[in-house]
C-alpha cells in the first residue's frame, strides 16, 4: 500500500507538518520569535515536496506538496462554511474514487481521438468494442453513433461519470452500455477492440492483461500513452491535433 503514490504523498505530507512544528518547538527554546503560520506552513511545504523530490515521485506530487499547506493556510482566513469542505470533499470522491490506487485520473479524451479511433475499426462487420475507463462517455457515444451495427460498451469505476454517461444514453436514446465497475475484472477476449485513455503508470499492467486475453486479430487501442517495450503496430496523429492514438494488433505470439 506505501507503494502508492497518493499514500506516499499523504505520509510525507504528515511528515512535513510534524517536522515543522518540531522545528519551531526547537527554534522557540533557542529564543528565536515563533514561527508565525504562514511560515509554518510554507517550511511544511518544503519538507514534504524535498521528501518526494528524493523519493523520484512525479513533478506534480512535489509542486502538491509543496503548494497545498500554505493553499489551507489561506482557505482558512476565508471563514468559509464548513458544509462547503464537505460538499468538494464528496464531489471529488465520487468523481476520482479509487484514483489513487489506480493512478489513472479523471481526464476524458475528445473528438480529435474519437476521430482516430473510427478510422480503425474493422470496416464490413460488427464488432464489440470497449472503452475502459469511459468518463462521461463521450467516445462510446460517438462512435456508437457511427456504427450502429456494432456493440459498444464503456466501463467506469468511478460514480459520477458512470451515473452522467448512463443519464446522457438514455437522453439521446442510444442502445450503447455502460458499465460500473473495474476494467481488470474484465475478460478482454469479449471484445474486437479495446480503447484506452488511462495513465503511464496503468499500461504495463494493461498490456500483460490484452496480451493474455485478447483473441489473435483483436487490437488494442491506447490515446497519447505507449506501452514500454511493446512497440504499435499503428501509431495516427488526429486531424484534428493533440497526442498520438496507439495501436498494436494481438497475434498469437503475444498471447
Amino acid at each position: 500500500m506505501l507503494q502508492t503514490p497518493a499514500i506516499q504523498a499523504l505520509f510525507f505530507f504528515c511528515i512535513g507538518l510534524v517536522s515543522a512544528n518540531v522545528l519551531d518547538v526547537i527554534a522557540q527554546r533557542a529564543g528565536l520569535a515563533p514561527f508565525s503560520p504562514f511560515q509554518t506552513s510554507l517550511l511544511h511545504g518544503l519538507i514534504g515536496a524535498l521528501l518526494a523530490r528524493l523519493r523520484r515521485m512525479a513533478a506534480w506530487w512535489w509542486f502538491i506538496l509543496l503548494v497545498f499547506p500554505a493553499a489551507a493556510q489561506g482557505v482558512a482566513h476565508l471563514h468559509l462554511p464548513s458544509w462547503l469542505f464537505l460538499a468538494i470533499f464528496l464531489f471529488m470522491l465520487v468523481l476520482f474514487w479509487s484514483t489513487f490506487r489506480s493512478q489513472v485520473p479523471f481526464y476524458p479524451s475528445g473528438l480529435a481521438a474519437w476521430d482516430a479511433v473510427a478510422g480503425l475499426l474493422p470496416a464490413g462487420r460488427p464488432i464489440r468494442f470497449m472503452d475502459i475507463g469511459s468518463g462521461l462517455g463521450g467516445a462510446v457515444l460517438n462512435l456508437s453513433r457511427r456504427r450502429p451495427d456494432s456493440e459498444f460498451t464503456g466501463i467506469e469505476i468511478a460514480p459520477l461519470p458512470w451515473l452522467v454517461s448512463r443519464v446522457r444514453a438514455a437522453l439521446a436514446g442510444n442502445h450503447c452500455r455502460f458499465i460500473r465497475g473495474d476494467y481488470l475484472l474484465l475478460d478482454f477476449a469479449d471484445y474486437d477492440v479495446v480503447f484506452a485513455y488511462l495513465s503511464p503508470a496503468a499500461m504495463v499492467a494493461l498490456w500483460q492483461k490484452a496480451s493474455a486475453e485478447m483473441r489473435p486479430g483483436s487490437l488494442l487501442l491506447s490515446y497519447e500513452f505507449h506501452i514500454p517495450g511493446a512497440p504499435p503496430d499503428i501509431v495516427v496523429q488526429p486531424a484534428g491535433g493533440g497526442p498520438a492514438l496507439h495501436g498494436w494488433r494481438i497475434s498469437p505470439a503475444a498471447r
